[in-house]
């Protein structure tokens, strides 16, 4: 935590947001990426406070209120008035769009398809509030304050449950035509084990589950990911797969966009350690074609669990430059 403060402290003395980005105060909410999380920066004196709680089992309703209850907290731990609040950044951990204020689907709960999440949060503090998936999030939230600090155009892909992504170009998050830019773990990467020939996606096979459901048909019966990135050879069969797959992803979308850096994150990247990512990254300089001036920093992100509320204070503060 002290780090943190540290990075947002000095990412904040230089002002880049506007005329209130040196007065009042900016929320971020996390709605289930890490848990339940908030973040409550102070514009003026550059510091950041955070609070937690386990995640509820609970309705959408239910779920926004436990989370504008964990921002009030922090509000009335600061002796913060309602009015002193100029923006409110939220995460979620699914498909949002972007226009109009909603959450698309949630892909591991039910209820929460078309939800008004924008006009929740900003019926309940009365502040404007900018709403974002969770991988976009921390790829902002690592080029502005983390790992990927000053870099302008920064690749994010999050291996967790499920595989996503993130773009910041030109020091701004990219969304394309319909809110879904950076969902690299839609990608076709293969056909599939089930003898239909149907394509595989990145998600399929680089996931928590892909990676399981890879060691058992090698034959590691497993449940526990730490046992696939030890010392068992099929543990070891399916990393190096790994390690190629998301290598020669990422190498493509070098290609395409041209990023200063590509940062990995997630729980997948957790577990698996240095020695994952720096295999992922010398593969992938290895494919990069010779023209290009490399190498290519690929590192793992370094915001931790915070990263999301982090990401949506990253988003309001870029608010209020528009």
């Amino acid at each position: 935590m002290a780090e943190l403060q540290s990075l947002i402290r000095e990412r904040l003395e230089q002002n880049r947001w506007g005329l209130l980005g040196n007065q009042g105060y900016v929320l971020g909410i996390d709605l289930g990426s890490y848990g339940l999380r908030a973040a409550l920066a102070d514009l003026q004196h550059h510091s950041l406070t955070t609070a937690h709680s386990d995640l509820p089992s609970a309705t959408p309703d239910q779920l926004v209120a436990e989370a504008v209850g964990l921002g009030e907290r922090l509000l009335a731990e600061a002796e913060v008035a309602r009015d002193r609040l100029v923006r409110v950044g939220v995460g979620f951990n699914g498909p949002v769009d972007l226009r109009h204020g909603t959450v698309r689907l949630s892909p591991r709960t039910p209820g929460w398809e078309n939800y008004p999440l924008q006009e929740r949060f900003e019926q309940a503090f009365d502040a404007v509030t900018l709403i974002d998936n969770d991988a976009n999030l921390i790829a902002l939230a690592e080029a502005t304050f983390g790992v990927g600090r000053g870099c302008q155009h920064l690749f994010y892909m999050h291996l967790s449950s499920g595989v996503g992504g993130g773009l910041v170009l030109n020091g701004r998050l990219y969304h394309g035509a319909t809110s879904t830019a950076g969902e690299i773990g839609h990608a076709v990467v293969g056909r599939g084990w089930d003898g239909t020939g149907r394509p595989e996606t990145l998600e399929e096979l680089a996931s928590i589950g892909g990676l399981l459901r890879s060691a058992r048909r090698y034959g590691l019966d497993t449940d526990n990911l730490e046992q696939i990135f030890g010392d068992n050879p099929v543990g070891q069969r399916v990393v190096q797969e790994t390690v190629d797959l998301l290598a020669v992803r990422c190498a493509q979308t070098v290609a395409l966009i041209d990023p200063e850096m590509v940062v990995l994150g997630g729980i997948v990247v957790r577990i698996g350690g240095e020695r994952f990512v720096s295999a992922i990254a010398e593969r992938v300089n290895t494919f990069i074609a010779p023209q290009f001036v490399r190498p290519l920093p690929v590192v793992a992100s370094k915001l931790g669990p915070d990263s999301v509320t982090v990401g949506a204070v990253a988003l309001a503060l870029d608010s209020l430059s528009d």
